[in-house]
């Protein structure tokens, strides 16, 4: 398999020095006790904000301090090109932050936060496909020159550096069976193969049967990952999707092991009771469960999907390690990501729902950052691991994964983030309101439905 060349734009080290008066005036910024923001803007990209720490005016930004990533942007071949073409006839490609004081957000209708100040950092990304650029490292002025009430210091690490990926893209929706492509480029070459079925409920040693058959001895290990509630009427269960390689070989699958319930008195799946999936990868001749999907339909304004997916070690639910968590849209749909050290949109999280880069290693069990820092395979999660772009309900969704090439050694690798895009998927309307319909493809015929 041939890897898309892909750019990692990141922005990292932020901190701010403002002099501080001796007396306080409204008109001076006291960032001891005001918060500060930056909003990070590159072209038609999403804006991004971040936190920026203050330090006191006479330290220096300590050299050793470990890098830490306030936004990350990427950027593929297209994309680079895109930008490219633009700067010929316009302005010459610049990052563009904006630092304010005071919270973000907005009160009433006001944003919070005052501008203290705006950087440009000017890019050139030619090349940086196949070589890392640093474009900026250090101090920068922002506010009002020559005023020094109001001149500030802010220190930034804008790099590009490359980031490979593979990417696949659903020939159709996962519950239609699709055949699944690797795209490069304009070429498109069939990899994979979707097989979409409805489990029997009733028995539960299909989850942890063999490969190609189902003895009745195998069973036991699976019971901790997921509970058969019964609750006639308003559930879904038994939805199973197996990918197979061109041979015919099964090489992962994502299957329902807790139906989505409707929760007492309403027609949506709740936080407190969400449905789950165990990802599955082939090993010694049987399935072993290598990650587990949480997904749950959120209240309030954002009425989106909302998710926490864990790594599973050594076939330990005790052990898990939360890699995402987050909320797609479930009108617009949205892209699932598993970024560790990102704070960009649905990057990973603990399940606190705070990004890992602002607290612990991303690698150590349960974001605690005590124990297992650096021991594999927690080690091995780092940067960019994968993206999967789904449709909102109703719509026609034919899910496109990247995966890191660091990522992918074999082709069960790449299966199982594969098998993980599919039961992404396959929740969003797994979590539809118990109002609405499924379609047919959807409706087990076993089950009694509303």
């Amino acid at each position: 398999m041939d890897p898309c060349p892909f750019v990692r734009l990141t922005v990292g080290n932020l901190a701010l020095k403002v002099p501080v008066a001796s007396k306080p005036a409204r008109s001076v910024v006291h960032p001891s006790w005001s918060p500060c923001f930056c909003k990070i803007k590159l072209n038609n990209f999403p804006l991004q904000t971040a936190v920026v720490p203050y330090i006191p005016s006479e330290n220096h930004f300590p050299d050793n301090q470990p890098p830490s990533i306030a936004a990350t942007f990427h950027l593929s071949k297209a994309d680079i090109d895109k930008l490219a073409a633009k700067s010929i006839f316009s302005a010459k490609l610049s990052l563009k932050i904006a630092v304010y004081t005071g919270r973000s957000g907005a009160t009433c209708g006001v944003n919070s936060g005052r501008l203290l100040g705006r950087v440009l950092v000017p890019l050139d990304l030619t090349g940086t496909d196949s070589r890392a650029c640093v474009f900026h490292n250090g101090w920068i002025s922002v506010g009002k020159e020559g005023n020094k009430n109001s001149s500030a210091q802010f220190h930034l690490n804008v790099k590009a550096e490359p980031d490979r990926r593979f990417v696949f893209q659903f020939d159709g929706e996962p519950e239609c069976s699709p055949q699944v492509f690797q795209i490069r480029g304009n070429i498109r070459q069939p990899v994979f193969t979707c097989k979409f079925s409805f489990r029997n409920t009733g028995d539960r040693n299909q989850r942890s049967r063999p490969l190609q058959s189902e003895p009745s001895s195998s069973r036991s290990w699976l019971s901790s990952f997921g509970s058969e509630r019964e609750r006639p009427g308003k559930e879904r269960k038994g939805w199973s999707i197996t990918v197979h390689d061109l041979s015919g070989s099964p090489v992962a699958a994502a299957s329902m092991v807790t139906p989505f319930v409707a929760s007492p008195g309403s027609d949506r799946v709740s936080r407190s009771n969400p449905g789950s999936w165990l990802i599955l990868r082939p090993g010694d001749g049987t399935w072993k469960p290598w990650g587990r999907l949480e997904a749950w339909r959120e209240r309030g304004s954002s009425d989106g999907l909302g998710y926490r997916f864990e790594l599973i070690p050594d076939m330990s639910a005790s052990a898990a390690i939360v890699l995402a968590e987050s909320t797609l849209s479930s009108r617009k749909g949205g892209k699932f990501v598993i970024d560790l050290g990102s704070n960009s949109g649905g990057g990973a999280s603990n399940w606190r729902n705070t990004p890992v880069n602002a607290t612990s290693p991303a690698c150590s069990p349960r974001s605690s950052g005590d124990y297992g820092y650096g021991l594999w395979p927690f080690c091995l999660y780092r940067g960019f691991v994968m993206s999967a772009r789904v449709e909102g309900e109703g719509k026609c969704s034919k899910p496109c994964v990247e995966v890191s090439v660091q990522h992918v050694i074999c082709t069960e690798d790449a299966a199982a983030y594969v098998a993980l895009a599919a039961a992404v998927d396959l929740s969003m309307d797994a979590c539809r309101l118990f109002s609405q319909r499924l379609r047919k493809e959807l409706s087990n015929p076993h089950d009694i439905l509303v």
